[in-house]
């Protein structure tokens, strides 16, 4: 992916930056709503257009002299513009050029890069009349389109792929059992527990806006970072509220992309806001990660904030209140500081390695076998052949002569996880019966 041009869509609020990214991409990817300030962060995603693959990246509204957050958004656009080999500029065709607009194009003239002038929202031709006015911009002739409709849209992208550099000669492929695996570990929490401090601090740059505020993240934001122990995956995710106390359009697809996010991720790191302990909200949403069946970190953010007493307090709830996540690794961290986040990637490491465990069914029979001999199925209930079935997570399937209770199943996977050394992973256990 690093090897693909670089498209950077930029332009003030609520122009149609993300409706145009969609369009791109054939599908709903970012997302859209009519108000202003839903698109926070940079989205970065493979697109493709007769044949030429480039990266596609979405950006917030680029808005100088606003707030805080208004600011912090319009460096991340900044920065896109700066790392771009083409910019597609979007204004509103409807409303006409405003300061705004004249400012970023100011800002753009002052590049190299390429950049194609966007008037979107030119939905008929009564409306293509409009797009002139953007002449006096500086940027030459505007491209009329509009994103959520589809018009002109594919001319754009003829004229775009016409500017990008020329791609690479391609190196010889490599041999299928050479292409690396990149593992995926997402960043859940509430809002504002401190998770996209945590991603910005370990793919070591701010790609996530980060403000002081509840839900600046609106949508799942991911890097591949190259590590000792190869390339992974990070997914910083939209903070997740109970489905009761979600009240808008925008919050509600945040909390699905986030879902989403977990459900295809291969590790799940929990963020817990130390200084307010284990609330119950923190509870229902390690219920929801547990249940996608993936290993879970927790890692206790803002740890260096508590006294002794407080320290007690939080690992007493934890202990209490997330009972049912098992031998999850806990780890107390600053992901302001990055303070104990060394201990991150070694436990990744760990996590990901019981994961994709594949045991020899030999070894898999010797521990049931002990086990069925150190405690016997209830009424004659017993196991006559197991073997591993699949990986991520460990999946078994044994074959037994009759239905075998609950309780001393969960004690066989007790034994297989404590006899391989598979700590929080997931075990799933098929059973299958067989005629005597």
């Amino acid at each position: 992916m690093s090897d693909l041009p670089v498209v950077a869509i930029v332009g003030r609020p609520n122009v149609g930056k993300s409706t145009l990214m969609n369009r791109i991409l054939g599908r709903r990817e970012a997302i859209v709503e009519e108000r202003p300030g839903v698109t926070r962060d940079r989205k970065e995603v493979v697109a493709e257009w007769q044949g030429r693959e480039f990266l596609l990246v979405d950006t917030g509204g680029w808005l100088p002299g606003g707030d805080d957050l208004d600011a912090k958004v319009s460096a991340q656009s900044e920065r896109a513009m700066r790392s771009a080999d083409a910019i597609l500029l979007v204004v509103d065709a409807v409303t006409g050029v405003t300061e705004e607009d004249a400012r970023v194009a100011s800002v753009l003239r002052r590049l190299s890069t390429p950049v194609l002038l966007v008037a979107n929202k030119v939905d008929d031709v009564a409306r293509e009349g409009l797009v002139w006015e953007f002449m006096d911009l500086g940027l030459g002739e505007p491209w009329p389109a509009s994103a959520l409709h589809g018009r002109g849209t594919g001319d754009l992208l003829d004229e775009l792929v016409g500017v990008l550099p020329e791609p690479p000669e391609e190196e010889p492929a490599d041999a299928p059992g050479d292409e690396v695996r990149v593992y995926s570990v997402a960043i859940v929490g509430r809002p504002n527990v401190g998770k996209s401090t945590l991603f910005n601090r370990l793919i070591g740059a701010d790609r996530s806006v980060v403000h002081d505020m509840p839900g600046t993240t609106r949508d799942s934001v991911d890097t591949v970072v190259e590590t000792d122990e190869g390339p992974i995956r990070f997914v910083d995710t939209a903070g997740m509220r109970r489905k009761s106390r979600i009240d808008e359009g925008t919050e509600y697809y945040s909390f699905v992309r986030a879902l989403q996010s977990v459900d295809r991720s291969d590790v799940a790191l929990l963020v817990i806001d130390a200084t307010e302990g284990v609330t119950h909200q923190d509870q229902r949403l390690a219920e929801r990660v547990d249940a996608a069946g993936c290993p879970i970190i927790l890692l206790l953010n803002k740890w260096e904030l508590l006294d002794a007493d407080a320290r007690s307090s939080v690992t007493y709830q934890v202990s209490q209140r997330l009972a049912f996540m098992g031998d999850s690794v806990v780890l107390k961290i600053s992901a302001l500081s990055g303070k104990g986040v060394n201990k991150l990637l070694p436990a990744l490491t760990e996590a990901i390695d019981a994961y994709q465990r594949r045991i020899p069914t030999r070894k898999v029979n010797d521990v049931i076998a002990a086990a069925q001999s150190a405690q016997p199925g209830p009424h004659g209930a017993r196991i006559l052949y197991a073997t591993q079935g699949a990986t991520d997570p460990p999946t078994f399937t044994l074959f037994s002569n009759k239905e075998l209770p609950a309780p001393w199943l969960r004690y066989i996977e007790r034994s297989i996880r404590e006899a391989f050394d598979l700590g929080a992973t997931p075990i799933k256990l098929r059973v299958r019966r067989r005629s005597a």
